[in-house]
């Protein structure tokens, strides 16, 4: 598995035992950089420590804030707007160049869903662990 696969599995495992994703912002807003097929996408992480590493060690995002999104938020209304604006979602990030991985909406609504319908053939959005 590459590393950017890894991240992505950390990603979904993660957050379904935490129950948020993190994202950073500045007063601009929520950075969106193309990839290198010229399509935006926005990054998430799934623990506030993987994001500020990302505010803290590239250059671009030093001053941003790590902001935390409910998961059900996230999934309900961020994957509707990202999906209406033909955006993707980055899923942790990491590295000097706050590179990884890149899924449409869609996908990453049908990635959380198998996990409902793994165990009881529902499908769940899934909630933090209390």
């Amino acid at each position: 598995m590459s590393l950017s696969g890894a991240h992505k599995a950390a990603f979904r495992r993660e957050v379904t035992q935490g129950g948020h994703v993190y994202a950073i912002r500045d007063p601009d807003g929520f950075p969106a950089p193309a990839g290198e097929d010229g399509r935006r996408a926005v990054p998430f992480w799934s623990k506030p420590t993987r994001a500020q590493l990302i505010v803290k060690h590239v250059d671009a995002y030093n001053g941003f804030e790590v902001v935390p999104i409910p998961v059900e938020e996230w999934l309900s209304g961020w994957m509707t707007n990202l999906e209406h604006d033909e955006m993707m979602v980055g899923v942790n990030w990491a590295g000097a160049r706050a590179t990884g991985y890149d899924m449409t909406p869609g996908q990453v609504l049908r990635w959380f869903a198998e996990l409902g319908t793994e165990a009881t053939g529902e499908p769940r959005v899934p909630t933090a662990q209390r």
